[in-house]
C-alpha cells in the first residue's frame, strides 16, 4: 500500500478521534454546570403587576416571626389585590437548628406548588417542631395533609439543590443588610419593625406605598 496513503488515512483517523474526544468533554462540562448552577428562591402571591412590593426575609424557627405572622396574614388578606408578596429564606442556623430544616419543607412543597401552604402549617404550628431532634417527621405530617408526594417531598428535602436555593436567598438577604429576621422591604426601602408591630401600624406604612406609587 502506498506509504503516502498510508500517512493520510492515519491522519484523518487521528483528525476523528480527537474531535470525539474534545465533544465528550465539552458536553460533559455542559451537563455539569446546567445541574450546579442554582439561584434564589421565587415564593410570591398578589397582585404581579403592582407598583408595590413587599418582600420578608423570614426564619421559620424565629419566635418574632411567629409573633409577626398573624399580622402579616391579616395584611396580606386586607392587601393581597392591591401588592405583591413575596417570602425569602434566611434561618439563622447557629441560633435556630431546625430552621434550615423548616426551610427544606417549604421548598420542598413549593415545588410541588403548595409553598404558601407549607408555610402556614409552619408558622401556625411552630411549638410542634422546633425543639423537635427529628422534625423532618413532622414536616412529613404537614407534607401527607397537604396531599403531597411525599416520596417526592422526601427527596427534595434532602437535595442539595433546595440547600442551594437556600443559600442563594440567605447571601442575597446578607447583601442587602439583612441581619436578623423577619426584615421586611417595600419597595426596596428596609422597614423598622416596630413601626409595623400591629395590623394598623403595618396598614398605615402600605397605604403611604400605595399612595406614593399611584402619583
Amino acid at each position: 500500500m502506498d506509504k503516502r496513503f498510508i500517512t493520510i488515512l492515519v491522519v484523518i483517523i487521528l483528525a476523528i478521534a480527537g474531535l470525539f474526544i474534545f465533544t465528550n468533554k465539552k458536553n460533559s462540562s455542559s451537563g455539569s454546570t446546567t445541574s450546579t448552577n442554582t439561584g434564589v428562591s421565587n415564593h410570591t402571591e398578589g397582585n404581579s403587576s403592582s407598583k408595590v412590593h413587599l418582600v420578608v426575609y423570614g426564619d421559620f424557627q424565629c419566635s418574632v416571626c411567629e409573633q409577626m405572622y398573624p399580622i402579616e396574614t391579616q395584611v396580606l388578606q386586607k392587601y393581597l389585590g392591591q401588592i405583591t408578596f413575596t417570602f425569602k429564606h434566611f434561618p439563622l442556623d447557629s441560633a435556630h437548628p431546625n430552621a434550615r430544616a423548616a426551610s427544606r419543607a417549604a421548598e420542598a412543597a413549593g415545588l410541588q406548588g403548595k409553598f404558601f401552604e407549607m408555610h402556614d402549617l409552619l408558622y401556625g404550628n411552630q411549638n410542634l417542631w422546633i425543639n423537635s431532634s427529628n422534625p423532618q417527621t413532622i414536616f412529613d405530617k404537614f407534607a401527607t395533609s397537604l396531599s403531597l408526594n411525599i416520596t417526592k417531598f422526601d427527596a427534595d428535602f434532602s437535595s442539595g439543590a433546595v440547600n442551594s436555593t437556600i443559600n442563594a436567598d440567605y447571601q442575597e438577604g446578607v447583601s442587602k443588610g439583612v441581619d436578623g429576621t423577619p426584615t421586611y422591604f417595600l419597595n426596596g426601602t428596609k422597614l423598622n419593625n416596630e413601626n409595623i408591630f400591629s395590623v394598623d401600624q403595618f396598614s398605615a406604612v402600605i397605604d403611604q406605598a400605595i399612595k406614593n406609587a399611584s402619583k
